[in-house]
């Protein structure tokens, strides 16, 4: 659905996108995951024709983005993370209008604004102003109005920001019902534990690089230090020490009392075959369960200070 292959944007001297290549297929629901400034919302600009690119290629659905950007703008349900609302029309007005922007107009207008405010569980404030809608209802009309087109794609940056935990948690069965719909859906956000929860793939972004991408269970396996293994030693932890120093999938070490905690980049056989080698060797083991990574980890890993030197 989309690819992005070597894309740029400079802003004078300030590299805000370096050589960005990205592809999500049909039906992902994709997190994007950066600090303040990574490029995130530059990316998902240039992808909807809201900001040209200094280079470099997008394609979304095949179409290029950067040539026919008229044309692509029907393919894409775009929601930015500060966005207007017209105070003095009401909710249904609101979404007829947009619907009248892309040539939707009259009865059939009517019935798919109707359906998406039901989608939008807004079924029942079609009279009200938009102005004395609570936050979290404009965000789900917000989301509704990117949907009047019945795009394909969905891009979403930082749509649950500002919200308490109750709007979240609607705006996350929403797009969980988007997703079941195999719409593709992009979403920009800081809340990382909901993007672990709705999204089959993440992207780390750290200035203009994407420094890691591919699907949530792949990146929690594999991302250094996410998951360390817990060893618990009732006997022999000598031992343990050495062969732990010894295998080549053990980065680092650290021992708290009667505990050995490994940085350990091993697969799932690797860690059975240790724990085999460890009770041949006479090591009493009482406890080995590896810890479970997470989102949060993982982004202060990759964008934390070592990371930056390294770009």
């Amino acid at each position: 659905m989309l690819q992005i292959n070597k894309l740029c944007k400079r802003y004078g001297k300030f590299q805000a996108l370096n050589n960005l290549d990205l592809s999500i297929p049909k039906g992902e629901v994709f997190g994007f995951i950066g600090p303040n400034g990574a490029g995130k919302t530059t990316t998902m600009k240039i992808i909807c024709g809201l900001l040209s690119a200094t280079s470099g290629e997008v394609y979304v659905d095949g179409i290029d983005a950067i040539k026919n950007k008229k044309e692509i703008k029907r393919k894409i349900g775009y929601m930015p993370d500060f966005f207007g609302v017209y105070d003095n029309l009401k909710a249904m007005e609101y979404m007829e209008f947009y619907a009248s922007m892309y040539g939707i107009v009259g009865d059939g207008a009517r019935k798919t604004c109707r359906e998406l405010m039901a989608l939008v569980n807004l079924s029942d404030k079609e009279d009200a102003y938009v102005d004395g809608l609570s936050r979290g209802m404009k965000q789900r009309l917000c989301l509704a109005r990117c949907l009047v087109h019945n795009p394909e794609l969905l891009i979403l940056d930082e749509p649950a920001s500002g919200l308490d935990p109750r709007a979240r948690f609607e705006v996350k069965e929403i797009l969980k019902n988007l997703s079941s719909m195999k719409k593709t859906i992009i979403i920009s956000s800081h809340i990382l534990p909901e993007l672990a929860e709705m999204c089959t793939s993440i992207g780390v972004m750290e200035r203009g690089h994407l420094v890691i991408n591919g699907s949530i269970d792949d990146i929690l396996m594999n991302a250094k230090g996410s998951s360390p293994l817990h060893i618990q030693i009732v006997d022999n932890q000598e031992t343990a020490i050495r062969l732990l120093k010894e295998n080549p999938a053990v980065e680092k070490l650290s021992i708290r009392n009667d505990e050995i905690i490994v940085s350990y980049m091993g697969t799932e056989q690797d860690e059975a075959n240790l724990l085999k080698q460890l009770i041949l060797n006479d090591v009493a083991v009482s406890g080995f369960v590896r810890e479970q990574g997470n989102l949060e980890n993982i982004f202060m890993e990759l964008t934390g200070p070592k990371q930056k030197e390294a770009v």
